[in-house]
């Protein structure tokens, strides 16, 4: 059990944070209103959960312009996606 527990990472118990790294992995990168509208919170929420993995090195992000108005895109990192797919792993192998 305590083997298993190890994997678990702290940086995704967070359910915003859970749902920011699971829409990541699953796509090459998102802008921010679509992580806003797909997760259902607030701009500040998301900005301070994003802030965090990308502390972590988790995501990075990356400002353009669409039409004279300011774009932001996220996507995961290797680490991130590593360390994402360990936590989900742990979370399996716990419930088996």
């Amino acid at each position: 059990m305590k083997e298993l527990l190890k994997d678990l990472n702290k940086a995704f118990e967070n359910k915003i944070r859970l749902g920011i790294m699971s829409a990541l992995v699953v796509n090459e990168y998102l802008d921010f209103n679509t992580l806003k509208e797909l997760l259902d919170v607030t701009d500040g929420n998301l900005a301070s959960h994003l802030k965090s993995l990308d502390k972590s090195k988790y995501v990075v992000s990356k400002k353009e312009f669409l039409d004279r108005k300011p774009n932001t895109k996220y996507s995961v990192t290797d680490e991130g996606r590593e360390a994402f797919l360990k936590h989900i792993n742990a979370i399996e192998q716990l419930l088996k």
